[in-house]
């Protein structure tokens, strides 16, 4: 037999813990979470789960903004805002033209002059053409934009989705948060307009 061996059969066991000592541990109330929120006083009457949604929507807005810039940088396409890069691939989804409307209402934008800015910007890179069709202008991803989303596709790739999956939540999870977002997206919208009739 091995020291190793002959020292962990001598090594003295671990007492079990009390009968008393478990049951005063199991009768213990649980800790009160606290809610995480930016602004306490909006949890104060109901329902700070909603602050603390809005809290974490906040964190994850400024980062995924903060990431959209970034990885654009590093697909090779500098300059840009993260609003630009969004135009930029909402007009390269499904390879079809878009009209600015449908850019705005696809990213539930309605100061339309922010989109057409960014819209306008991109013509002038050369990532972004546009077809003038009866009143309308059409606009569509040019060669060098659809490779540049490519580009960040591969970027995305390599640094994002590793990290996603590390979180060992199941695909589904996403997108069952995904639904979630959207049907309160809705809502917010509705409380808006409330808002602006009050």
């Amino acid at each position: 037999m091995t020291k190793d061996r002959q020292n962990r059969k001598t090594a003295p066991k671990s007492p079990a813990p009390k009968p008393a000592v478990r049951a005063a541990a199991a009768a213990a109330p649980p800790v009160a979470r606290r809610p995480i929120v930016s602004s306490a006083h909006l949890a104060a009457n109901s329902m700070a789960e909603l602050s603390e949604f809005e809290f974490a929507l906040m964190m994850a807005n400024n980062a995924f903004n903060r990431w959209v810039v970034r990885c654009m940088n590093a697909a090779g396409i500098g300059d840009l805002a993260a609003l630009d890069v969004l135009v930029l691939h909402s007009i390269n989804h499904r390879d079809r033209a878009k009209r600015l409307a449908d850019i705005c209402l696809v990213l539930n934008i309605e100061d339309s002059h922010t989109v057409n800015y960014a819209v306008k910007k991109l013509v002038r890179t050369g990532l972004v053409q546009g077809e003038k069709r009866g009143k309308e202008i059409f606009y569509s991803t040019s060669a060098a934009g659809h490779e540049a989303c490519l580009n960040y596709r591969k970027v995305r790739e390599e640094l994002l989705i590793h990290g996603v999956r590390m979180l060992g939540h199941p695909d589904g999870d996403l997108s069952h948060i995904a639904d979630i977002m959207r049907a309160l997206s809705g809502i917010y919208d509705q409380a808006a307009r409330a808002a602006a009739s009050l």
